[in-house]
Order: C-alpha cells, then sequence, then structure tokens
C-alpha cells in the first residue's frame, strides 16, 4: 500500500515526557515530507497550542485540533468548525459544578476555566503541561456558570478534570442520557472531552483528507490515547506508541517505541523508507496525479 498522508498525536506521540521534541522527530518528518507525503497533526489541544508544534516540525498542512471540532491552517481562516452552543455550554457547566472536578472551556482563541484546585498531584502536573497558558490566552474565574450567565460562550470543547475516576464514570453516563447535542471522550481515568455531537479526530481527520483527496487507506496515523483508538483502527496503517495502554496497542497494527524512545522516528523510517517519492510514483503512474 502507497501512503500519502501522516497524522500524528502530539502528547505522548510526537511530544516526550517532559514536553519537548526530539531532533530525531524533526528529522524524520523533515524525511517523510520530501518525499511528498503530507503529515498533520491531530490533537485534543487547542489550535494555537497544536500550532506551536507543527511550527517547530515545518508542517503546513492544516491542523485537527478541539479533539476534531477544530480544523485549520490559520486561525483567520479555519476550514471547519463545530460548536457547542450557548445553552447546552451552561447547562452542563452547572451539571460539572455540582461535582469535585476542574471545567475548561476551550475555544480557538482562549480558555476558560473554574479555580477548583486539583489535589492529585499528577493530574496537576499533566494540566500544567500541556503548554496552553503559554500559547493563549488562559482565565480562570471563581463561578463558571456566574460568568457564563452575563458573557455566553460556544466553546468547541469542554475539557473535565477530575481527581476520582468513580466520578469520572458517574459523569459520564449521566451526561450521556441528558444531552444528545454532545459526546463525551475519556481520555484518560481522569480526564473526559466532551464535544459537539459529529466531532471526533476520526471525523476531523477524515474531512481534512477528503479536502486533499486522500483516503483513509492512504493514512498512516500514529497515537498513544483511548481517544485515538478509532483512528487507528481505520486508517491503512494505525501506530500505537510504546507508551501506549494495552487497548490502544490491541487496536494497532504496528506497536513502536515509546515518546522518550523516539518511536515516531522510528517507525517513520523503518517504513517510509520503503516508500517511493510519492512524484516518482506519479511520474510512474503507480499513483495518479
Amino acid at each position: 500500500m502507497i501512503y500519502r498522508l501522516l497524522a500524528l498525536n502530539i502528547d505522548g506521540t510526537v511530544l516526550q515526557t517532559n514536553g519537548k521534541l526530539h531532533k530525531s522527530t524533526k528529522e524524520a518528518i523533515e524525511y517523510v515530507q520530501q518525499k511528498g507525503i503530507y503529515v498533520t497533526l491531530v490533537t485534543s489541544r487547542s489550535f494555537p497550542s497544536a500550532r506551536k508544534v507543527a511550527k517547530a516540525l515545518k508542517i503546513k498542512m492544516p491542523l485537527v485540533t478541539h479533539q476534531g471540532a477544530y480544523i485549520a491552517g490559520s486561525e483567520e481562516k479555519p476550514i471547519y468548525v463545530k460548536r457547542i452552543n450557548e445553552g447546552i455550554t451552561y447547562d452542563i457547566v452547572r451539571f460539572f459544578e455540582a461535582l469535585p472536578c476542574q471545567i475548561r472551556l476551550v475555544h480557538e482563541q482562549f480558555s476558560l476555566a473554574n479555580k477548583f484546585k486539583i489535589q492529585n498531584d499528577l493530574l496537576s502536573k499533566t494540566i500544567f503541561t500541556t503548554g496552553e497558558p503559554f500559547v493563549y490566552s488562559q482565565q480562570f474565574v471563581n463561578s463558571l456558570s456566574e460568568y457564563l450567565h452575563d458573557q455566553p460562550m460556544t466553546p468547541s470543547k469542554i475539557e473535565v478534570y477530575f481527581e476520582k475516576k468513580r466520578d469520572l464514570l458517574d459523569a459520564k453516563a449521566a451526561l450521556e442520557k441528558m444531552y444528545s447535542e454532545v459526546e463525551a471522550y475519556e481520555l484518560d481515568p481522569l480526564r473526559i472531552d466532551i464535544v459537539p455531537t459529529g466531532a471526533s479526530k476520526l471525523t476531523g481527520l477524515t474531512y481534512l483528507g477528503n479536502q486533499f483527496g486522500i483516503k483513509l487507506k492512504e493514512m498512516v496515523y500514529i497515537g498513544d490515547g483511548l481517544d485515538d483508538i478509532p483512528v487507528i483502527e481505520a486508517v491503512g496503517l494505525g501506530v500505537s506508541m510504546g507508551n501506549a495502554p494495552f487497548a490502544v496497542k490491541k487496536a494497532s497494527d504496528w506497536v513502536t517505541r515509546s515518546e522518550n524512545d523516539q518511536g515516531v522516528a522510528y517507525m517513520v523510517m523503518e517504513h517510509f523508507r520503503k516508500q517511493q517519492p510519492i512524484e516518482f510514483l506519479r511520474k510512474m503512474k503507480i499513483i495518479k496525479p
């Protein structure tokens, strides 16, 4: 199979646990792009945060961000946007404010969160190292519902961070029964992302592929999270990182090394060195112009 697009998750995939990009990862992405293969990022991160990583990797293609609800190459000209309407956003916030959790409303220009203090040290570190506060405006308020009452908001995504897995499971189940307008994705045992119904990493990547005339079977996807499983199963070659949970590895066609062992670079160089440049394949009429 000839692959024309490489899609990558960010956290736990292209970034090491210290939040940095390894030199070999940059070199591998450059190598793939020189072969004429498109490269994009597919992430739960906000667009400004993902764009910062894309710039470091010299990725020019539009990015699938906000868990698939926001696709853009630039903030000025998004090519796909889905939002949670004002009323549903307000109701969801009121629902979660009754629980011990941090609620974060994510917009492409800013984010808004309550001041709930996360007691779980590991979770606090995870939230802090997403890089979001250093990329665009992040505001904290005492009461999100009071803020939204005066200043309604239509986020493309709502992140909720819990201290206990039981609270997450109960809240997710209740949410799914109450609202058909949104879907909740469990990223890990203590976090869910809520997006408009129909938005997901898979639908976002499919939409992007259609814009460039690329089918899912012509794509390679590398990820590590539970929300990556549908994409890994749908593309032509689904790859999981060595640090991924067992369920993610089980769903994949290929398991590479961990993020700290340059798993992306290893997989890319092992596989794509065997594929001829896209331009050569066109000249040989192996693929269509």
